[in-house]
């Protein structure tokens, strides 16, 4: 019996021997000038695998969204389908007619209104005046900006961040195309500062600025923020317009 367990401890400590000399191998390889072409060949290889990894998740959330669409579809098509059966079992034998009478007062109604409607001045119809949004990166996009400028930021964030920009255009034009008169005191401050922030550089360009952002966003202006700032620059879907002591960003 105490054979065994010495065998046993034996076994253990070669073991622990074994890992230590694996340990202190592999930091020698690190030091070996020789390997550092391939480590720096791994190191490389790893960052590739993280954005495979990342597509691979995104297509899989892309695929979970389009069948759920599909489901409700499905239940909508099978609802319409039954309701359809049920209007086509149940025709009634007789169904009732318009009288000649009846048709020849409607007729003459129609042409009334029709003339009616001819005398009358027609209002000019308004134009709806649409609000310019950022595109959303894609992937050939994300995989081409540097990866000193993405730092850790994945494709799913910097897409993110872009809707939120997007929440504070739409935000602030929606209140610079409604007249005043219809605004309460608060939005009408909003709308003077708005109109004030413009300049010659900006005329008939949407833009923000940092006030807009904290306004009708939960975004931070910090660090983070300007490092996507400086990626969305690089994909050419903003600029900076500077003056008056603001930065104004202007979209593409």
């Amino acid at each position: 019996m105490a054979s065994v367990d010495l065998e046993d401890l034996c076994l253990h400590i070669n073991n622990k021997i074994s890992t230590v000399k694996k340990i202190l191998q592999l930091r020698n390889i690190g030091q070996d000038p020789s390997l550092e072409t391939v480590l720096s060949k791994i190191a490389h290889e790893s960052q590739g695998l993280y954005l495979l990894l990342n597509k691979l998740e995104w297509e899989v959330q892309r695929q979970e969204t389009l069948k759920n669409s599909l489901k409700e579809l499905e239940i909508s098509i099978k609802d319409d389908f039954t309701a359809a059966t049920h209007l086509k079992e149940n025709i009634p034998l007789h169904l009732p007619k318009k009288t000649k009478s009846g048709a020849t007062e409607l007729k003459v109604q129609s042409e009334v209104a029709i003339k009616s409607d001819e005398s009358l001045p027609k209002k000019p119809a308004k134009e709806k005046k649409l609000i310019k949004e950022m595109a959303l990166l894609t992937i050939q996009e994300f995989d081409s900006i540097p990866t000193y400028m993405k730092n850790r930021l994945t494709y799913d964030q910097i897409n993110g961040f872009i809707e939120e920009l997007t929440k504070a255009v739409v935000g602030k034009y929606k209140i610079l195309h409604q007249p005043p008169k219809s605004m309460s005191n608060v939005v009408r401050k909003l709308f003077y500062r708005f109109q004030e922030e413009e300049t010659k550089d900006t005329k008939g360009q949407y833009f923000i600025v940092d006030q807009d952002i904290k306004e009708f966003t939960n975004l931070k202006i910090d660090k983070r923020f300007h490092g996507m700032l400086n990626i969305l620059r690089h994909c050419q879907r903003l600029r900076e317009v500077r003056g008056k002591g603001l930065v104004r960003y202007t979209i593409f």
